[in-house]
């Protein structure tokens, strides 16, 4: 890998379950962006970011090994990818508290979230409160080129840059490289099976996973408006798979045979979810794979991360 490719770096929490949503609406743009070569990427499991909404043990190790095996079964590559746990890497919450330190809190009672949250008078933590500090340690400490984000996410790369000017500005010194968001491309939103927003919360979704029976219960439960001759549900969903060309060619033929046309959508389903699925089912029945890739990642991000700290600690005047 060379030194001299831009840097990508990109966290995911370990929550929910995955769906075709969760694809198409990002995972697949997000794995063909770190498989092209253009980037040297780390990618962490943002594990101490999922304990604001996560404060269950077993369920954070499964939801942390069911990620990996994700990106892993849909092509992201161990081998042009640093992959790793945020809490494999004690750089990430020493950096965030040394940020801490030179943050006020009117500048993040600024931030998206927390705004949100106290909209809705929820009682706000500490975590949530200071979120945007912990991303901003995550992204500078690997001298971030680009961040893929969606373009409602573009403020927490705002505020990394903001930390990074400040803190090379308050200690008089050019430690962190100023990194620049990737604005990933709309991509129109995946209909569910009641043809709203596809999303666990909903119980709308057609899992990304399923078997070949778990995708046909889904979707011939998708609802049908019976007044026109196209089912829009099941067409929003098909053109993830077909061009529009082609799937008029084939609606026309199957006018007002929604069954048959559910029927055709199953099967192109299945035959595109089918090599994922089945290197899924592998990565299960070997968890010493998914060990193996997170150990290598622990090793180079601990070594990047801790290079960048020296730097650090040197500036702030305790090294």
């Amino acid at each position: 890998m060379s030194e001299q490719k831009p840097v990508l770096v990109s966290g995911i929490k370990p929550t929910g379950e995955l769906h075709i949503g969760n694809y198409f609406g990002a995972m697949r743009q997000f794995v063909e962006l770190t498989n092209g070569g253009k980037y040297r990427p780390f990618i962490f499991v943002a594990d101490y970011h999922a304990l604001n909404t996560m404060q269950d043990a077993e369920e954070m190790r499964r939801r942390t090994r069911e990620l990996v095996m994700t990106y892993l079964a849909i092509g992201l590559d161990p081998k042009d990818v640093v992959l790793f746990k945020q809490s494999d890497v004690s750089a990430h919450t020493e950096l965030c508290w040394i940020f801490d330190t030179i943050t006020t809190m009117p500048y993040l009672q600024r931030a998206h979230a927390f705004k949100d949250a106290e909209a809705k008078n929820k009682e706000i933590s500490v975590g949530t409160f200071n979120y945007p500090m912990l991303m901003a340690a995550d992204i500078l400490l690997y001298d971030a080129d680009v961040v893929p984000v969606g373009a409602d996410q573009k403020q927490h790369i705002e505020i990394a840059r903001d930390t990074a000017e400040k803190f090379n500005r308050t200690f008089k010194t050019d430690v962190f490289k100023l990194p620049e968001p990737h604005i990933m491309p709309e991509v129109a939103v995946v209909p569910g099976t009641d043809g709203k927003k596809m999303s666990k919360s909903s119980g709308n979704v057609i899992p990304l996973f399923g078997s070949r029976d778990e995708i046909a219960k889904a979707v011939m439960s998708i609802v049908t408006d019976s007044s026109g001759d196209r089912p829009e549900n099941v067409y929003q969903i098909h053109r993830l798979f077909r061009s529009d060309v082609n799937l008029n060619a084939l609606y026309d033929e199957h006018r007002g045979n929604y069954k048959a046309l559910k029927e055709t959508l199953i099967e192109d389903l299945d035959r595109y979810l089918a090599p994922m699925r089945a290197k899924y089912e592998e990565l299960k029945e070997n968890p010493d794979i998914v060990e193996e890739v997170l150990e290598s990642g622990k090793r180079e991000a601990r070594a990047v991360s801790e290079t960048k700290m020296e730097q650090v600690r040197k500036a702030i005047g305790v090294a």
